[in-house]
Parts: C-alpha cells; structure tokens; sequence
C-alpha cells in the first residue's frame, strides 16, 4: 500500500466550522481529578462510588467477578437509574482463567414476538421521529439484565444470589444522596418528557414540578420490594411473576402505547455467543458480536490502522486523521450490513479478514480526508440485499470492569438506551427504549434494511465491552456508554494505550476525536482541540462539541498488577487491594 506524507497545513477556520451539536442526553459538567487505582489481586471499576464499594466488598469477602459485576450491576440500578437496569439489557465479556475460555452472553433486549418491519410507521406510511418514537410503551423492548445476572451467577458465582442484591436494598429503603451529575441529568430530560408520566414524575420532581436537586435523600421503597422479590425467587418473579403483569400494563400508555405481552416475558432468553475477536499487532482485541456492532467495528477500525505506524506517528494531527478515516470505512460497512445475526446472514469473519481491511486500507489518503465512506463490496451473498441504515444511538448507558482473586475478567456493558429510557417506571425501576435502536423505516429504495424490527429480533447495538489479549492472557478489560460514539472512545482508548503508550489517565483526559462516516467531532476544551486546524486543513469538516464518554476499565500486568481507571467526565471510581 502507498504511504502518503500528511501535510499539517495550518490555516484559520472560520466560525462556522465549530458546530455544537445539541441533543446529547448527558454532557459532562465537571472534569474531575481521577487518579488511576493500583491493586494486586482484585479490582472493580464502574460509574458510581455507592457501586464500586459493594462490588469491592463482594470481592474483599472472596467473591467472584461475576458476583461483583452482579452486585455492582443492582446498586448502578438504583444510584444511577438513568443509564441502566434491570429494566433493560446488557452485554458481557468473560475471560475464564481457570478453564483460559473466553465467551460473551448477550442480555439484549427484544422486539415483541407481535412486532413487525413496519413497527415505527406512522398512520401517513412515515417513520416516526425519533422523540415521538422513545416516549411510552411502544419503545420498551423485553428487558434482559436481569436473565442475564442470574444465568452468569449460576455458573460462576460464588456467593449467594440474595447476598448479593441485600445492600441495593437496604440503599434502596434508607435513600441515598441524589448526585450533582444525577441532579442535571434529571433537570436537562424534563425538556424530554421525563416528567410526563405520574410514576416517574413524583420520583424524580418535587410536589411542585421542580427537578430534585443535588443533596436530596431520594429513598426507592418500590424497588426495594421488587428486589426483595427477585431476591427470594431469582428471574422468575420478574419475567413470570407480578412484576411481569405490571410492566404489561405500565406499557399500555395513551401516549405511545406498547403491544409487548407477559408471554414475550416469560419466553425471554438470554444467548451464550462466541466472543468475536480481532488480532491488532501483539494482541488480540476481544468482543461482543451480532446483535453489537462492537466488536466488529472496534475490529474493523484496527485491521485498518495496523497498515500505519500508528505508534511512530503518535498523538498528532496525523494520526487522528488515520483514527477518523478508518472509522468512516469501519462504520460504512457496520451501517449496512451489522445487526441480528440470529436474523441475518452476517458476513463476521468476512468483515475481519485480513485482506479485506487491506483493501479498505489502501482507501485512506493521509494527506486527505474522503467526503463519506461508502461500504465494502466483497463477494458475500447477501451484499448487496441491504439498504442503509443511519439510526443513531443515544447514550444512557453505563460500563463495569472487574478482575477477581483468581484472575477472572469482566467486562460488561449495560443500558435501558437513551437516558431515562422510555421515561416509564414501574416497580421502581425505568424500563428501557431499545425498540428505537432499530431502523425506524423497514426499507430504503427498495432495499430492506438489515437492522429493521422483527419479533423476537435484537436491536443492533455499539456497546463494545472489550477484553484486549496478549499471549493468551487478558491485558485490559475496557468499555464505555456514549451511544453509536462508543466504538470511537473504545477505539481511540485501545490505540492511545496500545499504540501511543499513554498511562490510562492520560488516555481518558486527551480529549476525543470520534467520526461515524460523517462530520468529525472533536471534544470540546481538551487537547483534541490542538489538532481541530490542521485536521480542517485536510478535509475533515470539524464539530466542536461536548463528549460524554464513561470508561472504565483495568490494565493488567505482571509489573503493575491491577491498574483500575474511571473517566473523569463522569463520577465513577475504581477500588481494590
């Protein structure tokens, strides 16, 4: 392949290049001090202080890493409700160093088995906008954390299910302090109807419509009785039980209302999947496949930057122009062909070979940036079937990272969608908007669209839990929310540690450089902005915008042992001994 110089022209831009982009569900409102965390046998590492420190004692008591993922996982439920839950769905990443297996379980959500391509089509033949389509019933997919905490735990957990629900219950019926980053959270979705429904609304407002504020003791009686219920009867008193009946009905809203039934509950599964894994220089880069788009375009994005001394061109302008080029041709090929491979011939090993990303490689210019990507057209039977799909996704989401004793590893995405989800409560808890992550139209020129709603079918996802290899044995377990701009962070994270030999607390206080195969977007008041000139230079129309990422993950090493980090645009930690 033909290496070209990048000429770093600088030259003045003018005010109109720097768009900021509004919309975001959470932007960052402090950027916090966050040392990264040293431990020798066990760590966690995950989006809430309150979190941490249970997962932290599950693991101080001899707990496993699922435990402590699980433990974690219910008190995230009820500190930072708008990002995850039982109410919703997940993804894990599990290295087990005992039998040295990797495997991932897929905890997303469903379409109701009723559901049908044309599920977002308003009564003119239109798709639905996007806001109509979250607010109500109509948007909640059957949620599966909860099938997926207890399917891991019957096979790795070391102490009792209950045990591990028991002090999200106790926080739940003593309260805990709402948050500054809760607070805005809760202050900014009042625009975005969170405030429409009764439930939600006398939770997380005052008598007189007003946002409860930062400080306020926010007590969960309700959800401390469902919990009390799963406690005692595992996953059956949720997806079987009268916390099934309620969310049946909870659904059946005047605004949008849903047609998933108790049924589309009690038959709900969660999917055992091999991990799909991607070589990248001395490592192997691990993941989470169909239904995530994760993996594979994290993957894609690094088969195409191995044909570049990404390590010799370091942080530069340069070399966030190659980051951006190869995410365009990485989401291109994601945009028309990933979604449910349950549903879809999905061409996964296809999309990661090795001359494939070479082809695609000799596509980047390094002098400058292509307008937009346009997807591959290897010899796969169903390339040419598919139309287009852009649907974004939003970013309440919330990532946790543990290694145990025993060097087991997770890395587990989880999230009910935009924050707030479909703004409906019931038992305590949201209840996700995952059905908006499919396609809201079904077809495009005549063209289906791969990710359009099916029943049964699993939205397509960019929740990209990762475990990264070396040897054999896991080097990095790392993750993030942030909506479709997740495989960007993961990505430009793996590059900054892998190639770039940035500590952790350097790598996530850079600033973000992010492209979907469209306007590069560049974090606003960080160091990425240095690199906004000469990047406009070549080509790249530039946003200046607010990125809210949340990693949180652990290096490890035989030198340094656990090295815990958490993004200091959020409020999490990492703890451990």
């Amino acid at each position: 392949m033909k290496i070209l110089s990048f000429s770093l022209v600088m030259m003045l831009m003018t005010s109109s290049a720097l768009a900021q982009e509004v919309g975001q569900p959470e932007e960052t409102f402090a950027l916090k001090k966050q040392p990264v965390v040293k431990a020798e046998k066990y760590m966690v590492s995950a989006a809430n202080p309150l979190a941490v420190e249970v997962g932290y004692e599950v693991l101080k008591a001899g707990g496993s890493a699922i435990d402590a993922a699980i433990a974690t996982q219910f008190m995230l439920n009820l500190v930072e409700p708008q990002s995850s839950g039982i109410g919703g769905g997940a993804f894990l990443v599990y290295w087990d160093a005992h039998a040295k297996k990797r495997t991932t379980f897929d905890g997303r959500e469903t379409a109701p088995a009723a559901a049908t391509p044309d599920y977002w089509m308003d009564p003119s033949g239109q798709p639905m906008k996007w806001w109509d389509a979250v607010v109500g019933g109509r948007s909640v997919g059957v949620p599966g954390t909860l099938k997926l905490l207890e399917a891991v735990h019957k096979r790795y957990g070391k102490q009792a299910w209950a045990d591990l629900i028991t002090p999200t219950i106790t926080k739940a019926k003593e309260g805990f302090t709402i948050t500054p980053r809760l607070a805005s959270a809760i202050a900014k979705a009042q625009e975005k109807s969170l405030d429409l429904f009764p439930e939600t609304k006398a939770y997380f407002f005052e008598p007189d419509g007003s946002p409860k504020k930062a400080g306020t003791l926010l007590k969960n009686e309700e959800f401390a009785e469902s919990l009390s219920k799963i406690a005692k009867e595992g996953s059956k008193a949720f997806y079987q039980g009268t916390i099934a009946t309620d969310i049946v009905n909870r659904i059946k809203t005047e605004k949008n209302p849903g047609i998933l039934t108790v049924e589309d509950l009690s038959t709900y599964e969660i999917k055992e999947r091999q991990a799909v894994c991607a070589p990248y220089r001395a490592y192997e880069v691990c993941g989470m496949g169909p239904p995530s788009s994760g993996a594979l375009t994290v993957g894609q994005i690094l088969g195409i930057l191995e044909h570049f001394d990404m390590e010799g061109i370091g942080a530069t302008a340069h070399g966030f122009h190659l980051l951006a080029e190869a995410s365009k041709l990485a989401f291109a090929d994601r945009n028309l062909y990933m979604a449910d491979s349950d549903f879809i011939s999905m061409p996964t090993k296809g999309l990661l070979s090795k001359d494939y990303l070479m082809s695609r490689a000799q596509l980047v210019n390094q002098d400058q940036a292509m307008e937009k990507a346009k997807a591959g057209a290897p010899s796969w039977k169903e390339a040419k079937l598919w139309a287009v799909d852009t649907q974004p996704e939003r970013a309440g989401t919330s990532h946790i990272s543990v290694v145990d004793a025993a060097g087991n590893v997770v890395s587990m995405t989880t999230t009910i969608e935009t924050g707030f989800g479909s703004r409906l409560m019931t038992g305590g808890f949201l209840l996700n908007n995952e059905l908006t992550d499919f396609s809201l139209a079904p077809s495009r020129n005549g063209r289906p669209i791969a990710n359009r709603v099916e029943g049964g079918k699993r939205p397509r996802s960019s929740m990209s839990p990762t475990i990264v290899f070396k040897d054999g044995q896991p080097v990095l377990a790392i993750g993030s929310p942030g909506g479709s701009r997740i495989i960007g962070y993961v990505a430009q994270s793996l590059v900054s540690l892998l190639d770039w030999k940035m500590t952790p607390e350097e790598a996530l206080r850079y600033g973000h450089i992010v492209n979907r195969n469209g306007a590069t977007d560049v974090e606003e008041k960080s160091q990425a902005t240095a690199h906004a000139e000469a990047l406009t230079a070549a080509g790249h129309k530039i946003n200046i915008r607010n990125l809210n990422s949340g990693l949180h993950g652990i290096l490890i090493s035989k030198a340094d042992g656990l090295l815990g980090f958490a993004d200091p645009r959020r409020e999490g930690t990492a703890m451990g001994d």
